[in-house]
């Protein structure tokens, strides 16, 4: 793993199964304005964040309750200079269960403090991995903000 990589991990009393479902219901945890699907390798799927950013992903790799790797194919990110920032990164799910809890480690593979996005995708990224998308295991319900974008 490339020590530069944005990662964060949570553990949480759930199936890996079930986890993956969660993960693949992408507006359950995510406050984003989502088209497509996420359920199945090679699904495609856009995100917008408001105006005319988007991103487009591809489910590039699916192993059932192991692992989900998302490729950013595509996205436009108007308030950086770099607006392909994200473009040919890749959002990493691996998950692990245990005796019912099921870890999960994410990495958002090319976000990394050299980027112009990393002072604010780092903190968003924490907080729809270990405040939202936790909740949405635990509660049902993902915790939604405001993008600080």
């Amino acid at each position: 793993m490339e020590k530069n990589d944005f990662y964060c991990s949570i553990s949480a009393k759930i199936s890996a199964g079930e986890a993956m479902k969660k993960i693949s219901n992408v507006p359950g945890w995510w406050g984003v304005t989502f088209a497509g699907n996420a359920e199945k390798q090679n699904d495609k799927f856009v995100i917008k964040m408001g105006g005319d950013s988007f991103f487009d992903f591809t489910v590039a790799e699916l192993i059932p309750r192991k692992r989900i790797v998302w490729q950013i194919t595509d996205c436009n990110m108007p308030w950086y200079s770099d607006k392909k920032e994200w473009a040919n990164t890749k959002l990493i799910f691996d998950l692990k269960e245990n005796q019912g809890e099921t870890e999960l480690s994410f990495k958002h593979e090319g976000l990394t403090p050299d980027v112009e996005c990393y002072k604010d995708c780092a903190p968003g990224w924490t907080h729809w991995i270990k405040t939202s998308l936790f909740s949405y295991f635990t509660k049902g319900e993902g915790v939604f903000r405001p993008s600080t974008i």
